[in-house]
Formats: C-alpha cells, sequence, structure tokens
C-alpha cells in the first residue's frame, strides 16, 4: 500500500517484512504478524491465532489437503485510512476497521492465495487478485457476503490498482500485459498496455495525474502510460540508473516496490537485492521521469513508503535503527534522527523483533518469475552438423566399400583367364 497519495493499493509481501502509510497510520508486517501504530497505541495481529476457514480441498479425513502457513501475503489500507484489509497464506481476507480504534470486523475465505488486494475509494468494496489469474470483489457494507468473480487473466497476476475515481480496474500479470478494464462492466476491456517484455511487477495510478499509469518490469524499465488509450509515453531503463552500482554485466532490475508522493510529484522506488532507493520527479507536462537521487543503504531494505509531507520511510533489515527516515531538503533528501514518531515506531519494531528476524538475510523470489529461455537455433546447428558429417563419412565408407568391389572383380577375371 502507498503512503502520501500512492493510492490505496495493496502489497505482495512475499517471504519479506512490509510498511505502508496512510495519514496518521502505520502498519508493518512479518510472517503472520501484523502490527498497526497510532499515535501513542500499537495493535497487534497475529493470524496464527486466528480462526480457521473452512475452504479450501479436503482429504478423504475432512481436514484440508492445502494447509497454509499463516504468513500475510498482501494488505492494503482503505484511500480514507478507516479500513484495512489483508489476506494470508490460509486463504483468509481479514477486514478491519481502524476508527475510533482497530477492531476484526470480519473474516471469509478467498477462492486460491492472493497476490495483490485494493480498497476502493468509496470504502464499499475490496478486490483481491490470485495466483490463478483472478480478481474477485468483496463487499464492505455486508462484510459476511462472499466474493464475487469480476475478471480473468490466463497469467498469474502480481498486481492490482484502481483508478481515483474507481471507474477503472487495472491489472498485470506475469505475461508481460497490462489490462484495462471498467469497473462496473469488467468483460468491458478498455485497452491492454502493452510493451514490456518481462513480467509486469508493479502498478500505480498517479493520484494527482489520473490518466497515467506508472509501471515496472522484470525487464528493468519504468514504463508512463496513458492508460485508456493503451500508449506508452516514457520508458526509463533502470540499467542506466542503476548500472554504476553492481557489477554484474546481465544484472536484471525488477523493482520490488513503488511509493508516490502528490506534493512535488516525487516517486521513490526500490528494487530486488540492490540496497539502495531511488528517487525519481514526475514532470506531468512533459510526461516523463526525471532521475533526482539515490540513497544508498548499508543493510537492504524490505520496503519505502513516502508521507504526504514527502518524508520517506526506509524498513530496514537491522534490529538496532529498523526504520530510516530522510525529508526533503532544497531538493534533496536526508536522513532525520530526532523525530519523536520515529523513535516510537522503531521502539514498536524492536520489542517485536522476533517477527522480522527470520527475514534479514532472506532473498526474494523474482527469479522464478522470469520465462526460462532456450537457445533453439544454436541447438539445431549443433545437431545439423552432426547430421553432415554422419553423411560424410557413410558416403566415405561407401566409396571404399566400391573401389575395394572393383579391385576383387578385376582379379576375379584375370584369374579365369
Amino acid at each position: 500500500m502507498e503512503g502520501g497519495g500512492g493510492g490505496g493499493g495493496g502489497r505482495s509481501p512475499g517471504p519479506g517484512p512490509v510498511l505502508a502509510l496512510r495519514g496518521a497510520l502505520m502498519a508493518a508486517s512479518g510472517g503472520g504478524r501484523l502490527l498497526a501504530a497510532r499515535d501513542d497505541s500499537l495493535f497487534v495481529y497475529d493470524c496464527t491465532n486466528a480462526e480457521k476457514t473452512t475452504s479450501g480441498n479436503k482429504g478423504q479425513d475432512g481436514n484440508p489437503t492445502d494447509k497454509g502457513s499463516d504468513d500475510i501475503l498482501a494488505f492494503a489500507f482503505s484511500p480514507s485510512g478507516d479500513y484495512f484489509a489483508l489476506t494470508d497464506d490460509s486463504k483468509r481476507l481479514i477486514l478491519f476497521r481502524t476508527k475510533p480504534s482497530w477492531e476484526c470486523v470480519s473474516m471469509r475465505s478467498v477462492k486460491r492465495r492472493c497476490t495483490s488486494l485494493i480498497i476502493t475509494a468509496a470504502d464499499d468494496k475490496i478486490l483481491v487478485a490470485d495466483k490463478s489469474g483472478d480478481v474477485y470483489s468483496y463487499s464492505i457494507t455486508d462484510p459476511q457476503a462472499e466474493g464475487k468473480l469480476e475478471l480473468g487473466h490466463l497469467s498469474l497476476l502480481l498486481d492490482v490498482a484502481l483508478s481515483p475515481d474507481d471507474r477503472y480496474i487495472l491489472t498485470a500479470d506475469r505475461d508481460e500485459k497490462i489490462r484495462v478494464s471498467l469497473a462496473k462492466a469488467p468483460y468491458d476491456i478498455v485497452s491492454y498496455c502493452l510493451g514490456h517484455k518481462e513480467f509486469v511487477s508493479k502498478i500505480l495510478v498517479i493520484p494527482n495525474y489520473p490518466d497515467l499509469l506508472l509501471s515496472a518490469s522484470g525487464d528493468s524499465t519504468l514504463r508512463l502510460w496513458d492508460y485508456k488509450s493503451g500508449e506508452e509515453v516514457y520508458c526509463c531503463h533502470l540499467s542506466s540508473i542503476c548500472g554504476p552500482e553492481t557489477t554484474k554485466p546481465d544484472q536484471k532490475y525488477p523493482v520490488s516496490r513503488i511509493t508516490y508522493c502528490c506534493q512535488g510529484g516525487y516517486v521513490a522506488i526500490l528494487c530486488d537485492c540492490i540496497p539502495t532507493v531511488y528517487v525519481f520527479q514526475l514532470d506531468a507536462i512533459a510526461q516523463q521521469l526525471i532521475y533526482r537521487q539515490q540513497i544508498s543503504l548499508k543493510p537492504k531494505a524490505w520496503d519505502i513508503a513516502f508521507e504526504e509531507t514527502g518524508d520517506l520511510w526506509i524498513f530496514e533489515e537491522d534490529s538496532e535503527a529498523p526504520l530510516q527516515l530522510y525529508r526533503p531538503c532544497d531538493g534533496q533528501w536526508k536522513p532525520v534522527t530526532d523525530d519523536k514518531g520515529l523513535q516510537k515506531m522503531s521502539k514498536y519494531l524492536q520489542d517485536n523483533w522476533t517477527v522480522f528476524e527470520g527475514f534479514v538475510g532472506v532473498e526474494r523470489h523474482y527469479d522464478s518469475l522470469y520465462k526460462a529461455s532456450f537457445d533453439n537455433m544454436a541447438a539445431y546447428l549443433q545437431r545439423k552438423e552432426e547430421r553432415l558429417q554422419q553423411q560424410k563419412k557413410k558416403r566415405q565408407e561407401d566409396l571404399q566399400h566400391g573401389s575395394n568391389g572393383e579391385t576383387k572383380k578385376m582379379k576375379t577375371e584375370e584369374s579365369s583367364l
């Protein structure tokens, strides 16, 4: 979920801890536990203690055959901050009300394990994207109602987004596609945004420029789109920005996090396995991204999030200083250490560090999303050369046998004379 006006989108934590902001609310997850802070209060929810739902395939003994791990897979604040939803590996969708205090509203089963979720601006629905390529909607106004199938892809979905007016649903999949559908009639496909060469890992509709979509991919690019027409208006090759920081000539830069701040139009990204945050500024008139700054990190960062004020929070795998706060000053983000909110939230994370310590040093699994490539031409040429050599050898053997036959015939004729 994006802080600072970056939409109400959900995150797909995968194996790593996640951070989210919405106004005065801050949430962090690790494994099956959620920590949510507001002012001087901390709300803790442990999915391992939650009631098990009855969905899923069952064996002959009546027990589920695909038991989950209770790890949180995705979560999101609503744009208003009044609601919060999460899904876990046990295929549960859990809805919370955040005001006046945190409370669990409902727990429902989802059809399949989720990759991303988002809450509508109207605070009336949760959209859940899953690994089979489907998007289901779940009512907030009727928090016990079952999910409704909205749309489907033929490929694994990696992210889902909404336009700020809830009119369009945007979905990104492993097969390089971004699909734009009408929310009221999702079978009505408005456009496809095509151009990425690998899986599309993240999408974000720019909230204060709602006709623009920002996408990131395993092909190491950031792209801007006029998504209603499907037209690509800008492409940034991250290798030209990130290259000096790496040593591998074939290094890939899959973006694991995007966060956006409306104040100034700043975009910050985090690439998988690279301990650096890259900051860009959106020039909406020219429809391009301008590279502004990189923030080098010593421990690896798990997540990043902008506040509405432009403050940038960085969640790191460091038990001594799990949170870093960077504040804009003269167009550059500089570290801040004396912020009371930073000290308070850092203390909450330190006191619950057992939730996160198992993820220190663990790599994410973006490599598994890349499609295997095969050099069929090289194999074909090798087989062709082997066939030519075999044919040449056979001809030589035939010639050899032929000459031996002629010699024997001549000797036979001479002896008969």
